[in-house]
């Protein structure tokens, strides 16, 4: 029975999803909203806060700043209550509204970035407040989860290594990218591996990350509007898009089999079974996809269907899963 005495000390990492049955094809989906922040951002939240405490850039009155459209900002609102610290969160309009309100529950700030800079849009706004915040008072720390290699250090050590032992004979390993944090401390672990993993980044269409011109993207979580800096593309073997509305048809498919997840796993899943149709993949090949967050969060955008219907077209109303749609571009291959 686990006894904790701060929220970050649980975390559950051994829960896993068989879809065999809704995707008509093997896939295990790594469940990693079981903690108190309600995301796998909570494992780089914790690593860059102790991190920073390590290197003495923390201390009494310091306050955490970071750029964030959600989950990892919830996790620093959690850790910041927990240890005492300030916190403030600049995020913008795609930001749901259920995320802002528990960041402010926890005692943090938020600040809304409404209009996109010309060079780096609604990020590049982001990361210009930051840089204010911080050159204005001292007390203000920003952690930069985009640079910081404690991001993908925590996955190496954690998300990674738990796979291995879940999953010895592991063959494909999907990882949505986003920071890139994830993809990469995932990437470097199974590079080093005994056996070959073959390391397939999901990435939102629309988004700059690997390369293309850039586009609107609505959902947050997944996808750059400016090239990761922590990206590697070569620890990534291959790379998949996803379209924006397959996101929102497979989170609701799979919400009418009874799994409610966010939109990040609607991406990673789609792309998961598109990339594994393409490839004719047979029973044989063990395939894991990591689920970054649940659904909760989600309820007054991706389920909530006068929401999809403005942005997608009432097609994108129809709960299907990808194992029932056509194929259409398997995947592009990491620059």
């Amino acid at each position: 029975m686990p006894v904790i005495s701060v929220p970050h000390a649980y975390d559950e990492e051994d829960l896993y999803v068989d879809l065999r049955a809704p995707l008509g094809r093997p896939l295990y989906l790594k469940c990693e909203g079981f903690n108190f922040a309600g995301s796998i951002k909570l494992k780089a939240a914790r690593e860059m806060v102790e991190s920073a405490e390590q290197a003495g850039a923390l201390g009494p009155g310091s306050v955490l700043v970071e750029s964030s459209s959600g989950n990892l900002g919830v996790a620093l609102a959690m850790i910041a209550a927990s240890k005492g610290y300030g916190f403030l969160c600049v995020t913008d309009t795609r930001c749901n509204l259920a995320t802002r309100l528990m960041m402010e529950a926890l005692g943090s700030r938020v600040h809304v970035v409404a209009e996109p800079s010309p060079d780096g849009g609604l990020l590049g706004a982001r990361l210009a407040f930051v840089r204010a915040v911080c050159a204005a008072d001292p007390r203000h720390v920003w952690l930069s989860q985009y640079t910081n290699p404690a991001n993908w250090r925590a996955h190496y050590r954690t998300t990674a290594p738990a796979i291995a032992r879940a999953f010895p004979e592991l063959d494909v390993l999907f990882v949505g990218a986003g920071t890139t944090g994830t993809l990469m401390g995932c990437a470097r672990f199974f590079r080093q591996w005994h056996r070959p993993v073959r390391v397939v980044a999901v990435d939102s269409a629309g988004s700059v990350s690997f390369g293309g011109l850039p586009g609107p993207r609505m959902i947050p979580g997944l996808g750059m509007s400016v090239p990761p800096p922590l990206l590697d593309a070569a620890w990534v073997d291959d790379v998949v898009r996803v379209e924006e509305a397959e996101t929102v048809r497979t989170c609701r498919g799979l919400a009418r089999r009874g799994f409610l997840f966010g939109g990040s796993t609607g991406t990673v899943v789609s792309g998961a079974a598109t990339w594994l149709a393409g490839h004719g993949v047979s029973d044989e090949v063990t395939p894991v996809a990591i689920s970054p967050d649940l659904g909760e969060r989600y309820l007054d955008t991706v389920y909530q269907a006068n929401w999809v219907e403005a942005l997608y077209g009432p097609d994108a109303l129809a709960p299907t899963l990808p194992a029932a749609a056509p194929v259409r571009a398997p995947y592009h291959r990491a620059p």
